[in-house]
C-alpha cells in the first residue's frame, strides 16, 4: 500500500506558514508561496485536485474582493481607479513585450504572453494583504482594489483579443456568467434572508456561493475564458448586501473562514511549487532583468497618479499593485499549453510572477504600511485595525454606545 505523503506536506505547510505569519507580522500568502517553491523545488508536485483546488481558491479570492468594494466610493472615484488601473497595464505590456520581442528576439506570440503575464496584478494577492492588515475597508484599500480589478482586466481582454478564438462555448460562457450575476444579486434576499437557512452548522449560503463559483468555473473553461472575471463581477454586485445586513457581513466573515483555512493556502502553495529555480538559474539575468522591468514600469503606471489621488499611501499602493499571480499563471501557462512559449520561458515568466508577488509586498509591509488610523476606516463597516489589532469599528461601536447612555 502506497502512502501519498504530497497531502501531509502541504497541510504541515499551511500551518507552519500561518504560524511564522503571525510571529514575524507578513502576509501569510508571502510565506505560502516562498515555502511552497520550496517543497516544489524538492522534487513535490502538486496533485491534480490540488491544481483544481488552487484554481478554485484564487475564483473565491477574487469575489471575496469583489464584496469588499463600495460601489459608491467606486462610483465617485472611477476616473482615478481606472486611470491607475490601465496604465499599470499598459505601461508593463508594452515594456516586456518590447524588451522581449526586440532585445531578447523572442517569437512575436511569445512576446506578447510575456507582455501579458507581466503587466498583471494579483487581486487575490492584494485583498489577501488588505484583509490580514486590517485596511480592506478603507478608502485606500477600496481604491487599491478597483484599480487592480481595472488592470486584471485590461489583461484578461489582451489574452482573450490576441490568442483566444470565440466559439460558440464562448458565447455560452458568456451569457451563463451575466445570467447567474444578474439573477443571484435579484434573489439575493431569497436565499440569504431565509429563516429555515440562516446561520445553520451545514453552512447552505456559503455552498450556495461555492455552486455559483464552481458554475463559473466549468463554463470558463468550456468556453476557454477566465472565471476570475465574472466572479468579481457577482461579489461586486453584492457587495451593497453584505454592507446593509449584519447577517450578510456575518456570512462574509464565516466565508473567510472557510476560505482561508484551506482553499486559499492551496492557491499560493501551488502557485509556489510551479518554480523552477533551475530553469530560472541557467537564465538568471535574464530573470532579472525581466523582475526589474516589470517592477519600473508599474512604477511610472502607478506611483505619480496615486501620489495624487492616494497622497498617504502612495508607494504603498504602487508596491501592492507590482505583484503578480493569477493572472500572470494563467497567461503562462496558456502559452506554455499552447506552445506559444517553452519550458524555459516559462519558468522564467512563473519565476517573476512569483517574485513580484513576494518582494514587493514584503516592501511594502515592512517599510511603507499606511497609518491605521480612523479617519482611514469606511466607519459603515469598521473592520479596520489599530496598530494593537484591536477592531476599530468596535472601537467606534463602543464609543457609540456610552454616548447612548
Amino acid at each position: 500500500m502506497h502512502a501519498d505523503v504530497t497531502p501531509l506536506i502541504v497541510g504541515l505547510i499551511v500551518l507552519i506558514s500561518s504560524l511564522i505569519s503571525l510571529r514575524i507580522g507578513l502576509s501569510v500568502a508571502i510565506i505560502e508561496i516562498a515555502l511552497g517553491s520550496v517543497i516544489g523545488n524538492w522534487g513535490i508536485q502538486p496533485e491534480q485536485w490540488m491544481v483544481y483546488l488552487a484554481g478554485f481558491g484564487g475564483v473565491l479570492l477574487t469575489y471575496l474582493a469583489g464584496t469588499e468594494i463600495d460601489t459608491v466610493l467606486l462610483r465617485d472615484k472611477f476616473k482615478e481607479s481606472f486611470h491607475i488601473g490601465i496604465l499599470s497595464f499598459i505601461l508593463p505590456f508594452m515594456g516586456i513585450f518590447a524588451f522581449t520581442f526586440f532585445v531578447m528576439h523572442w517569437t512575436y506570440s511569445a512576446a506578447l504572453i510575456a507582455g501579458v503575464a507581466l503587466s498583471t496584478t494579483s487581486l487575490a494577492v492584494v485583498y489577501s494583504v488588505l484583509v490580514e492588515t486590517g485596511l480592506a475597508n478603507t478608502n485606500l484599500g477600496k481604491m487599491l482594489m478597483s484599480a487592480t480589478f481595472i488592470t486584471d482586466m485590461g489583461t484578461a481582454l489582451a489574452l482573450s483579443i490576441l490568442f483566444v478564438k470565440p466559439s460558440l462555448y464562448t458565447l455560452i460562457f458568456i451569457s451563463i456568467s451575466l445570467n447567474v450575476i444578474y439573477f443571484a444579486d435579484k434573489f439575493f434576499h431569497y436565499f440569504f434572508s431565509n429563516i429555515r437557512w440562516k446561520n445553520k452548522v451545514i453552512e447552505p449560503e456559503i455552498k450556495y456561493v461555492f455552486v455559483l463559483l464552481l458554475a463559473f468555473m466549468y463554463f470558463a473553461n468550456l468556453g476557454e475564458g477566465h472565471a476570475v472575471l465574472p466572479a468579481f463581477l457577482l461579489g461586486l454586485m453584492m457587495s451593497k448586501h453584505f454592507r446593509e445586513a449584519s447577517a450578510a457581513k456575518e456570512l462574509r466573515n464565516r466565508l473567510r473562514t472557510v476560505a482561508y483555512a484551506i482553499i486559499t493556502p492551496m492557491f499560493f502553495i501551488v502557485g509556489g511549487m510551479r518554480v523552477s529555480y533551475n530553469l530560472i538559474l541557467s537564465a538568471i539575468g535574464l530573470f532579472a532583468i525581466l523582475f526589474v522591468l516589470k517592477i519600473v514600469m508599474k512604477f511610472l503606471g502607478v506611483y505619480f497618479l496615486a501620489k495624487k489621488y492616494i497622497p498617504d499611501g502612495s508607494m504603498y499602493t504602487t508596491l501592492l499593485m507590482s505583484t503578480g499571480l493569477t493572472f500572470g499563471t494563467i497567461s503562462s501557462l496558456y502559452g506554455l499549453n499552447a506552445g506559444l512559449i517553452n519550458q524555459v520561458q516559462y519558468s522564467i515568466l512563473i519565476g517573476v510572477v512569483v517574485a513580484s508577488a513576494v518582494i514587493p509586498t514584503f516592501i511594502a509591509q515592512k517599510w511603507f504600511m499606511p497609518a491605521h488610523s480612523e479617519d482611514l476606516v469606511d466607519i459603515n463597516n469598521g473592520n479596520g485595525k489599530n496598530s494593537n489589532g484591536i477592531l476599530l469599528g468596535d472601537i467606534i461601536g463602543e464609543q457609540a454606545e456610552v454616548e447612548r447612555e
